[in-house]
């Protein structure tokens, strides 16, 4: 009896050393304010909380991230989100990733947002945006030297209005040390399978594409 209770003992230690070392103990931020663009938030949770499921990514945890106190904001498409945290709070994360908005005056006058992404650059492993939110980025310094692109179309003012990014023209997702920027939109989901890659592996990062299917748009058109 006392060898059957030493061994069940060890194998419930076990697990839940097992356990905890598939806790999630990284954090994916997700940058949201009102107005933001929906898919430039839903394509990196839907990328990245469907990797957070399975057992080679479970040490990540998705959260998006309120740019203001107030944690429920409203996207251009009229989805209402509430965030689990906001830029206020004292968490840091390994992966910050800024969404965008058509209007970007509001979220570029937000010290407070532009001092939470600068601080989050010193630590985390990689920073990334979206669309309009490399206006964010290269307002916080992120840009400052790299190759970086932002919506089509938008190249030029992101070139004029912050002379140190070496802007890509006609790219949809640049990759250049430790940040990935994206056109956004549909594009969106591109650049976070691109990221999942870089966090993963590439072969992970096709589990994931096709598990929800979006490798299937390949031929789509």
């Amino acid at each position: 009896m006392t060898k059957l209770i030493k061994k069940a003992v060890f194998l419930l230690a076990i697990l839940a050393f097992s356990g905890a070392c598939w806790s999630a103990n990284k954090r994916i931020g997700i940058v949201v304010f009102d107005g933001v663009l929906t898919s430039d938030v839903t394509a990196p949770i839907e990328v990245f909380g469907a990797a957070s499921k399975q057992a080679w990514f479970s040490d990540y945890d998705v959260t998006v991230i309120a740019a203001t106190a107030k944690k429920s904001i409203e996207t251009e498409e009229g989805l209402q989100i509430v965030a689990d945290a906001t830029i206020y709070d004292s968490a840091d994360y390994d992966v910050l990733i800024v969404a965008s908005a058509y209007d970007m005056d509001r979220p570029l006058a937000n010290s407070d947002l532009i001092d939470f992404v600068q601080r989050q650059s010193e630590r985390a492993s990689w920073m990334s945006s979206n669309c309009s939110g490399a206006l964010i980025l290269a307002e916080a310094g992120v840009l400052d030297g790299k190759q970086a692109t932002t919506w089509a179309g938008g190249e030029k003012n992101l070139a004029t209005t912050y002379p140190k990014v070496k802007v890509q023209y006609d790219r949809n997702v640049v990759v250049d040390a430790g940040v990935v920027t994206s056109n956004g939109g549909p594009v969106s989901y591109q650049s976070a399978f691109i990221l999942l890659a870089k966090l993963s592996s590439q072969d992970f990062s096709n589990e994931i594409s096709e598990l929800i299917q979006f490798n299937r748009l390949k031929n789509a058109f």
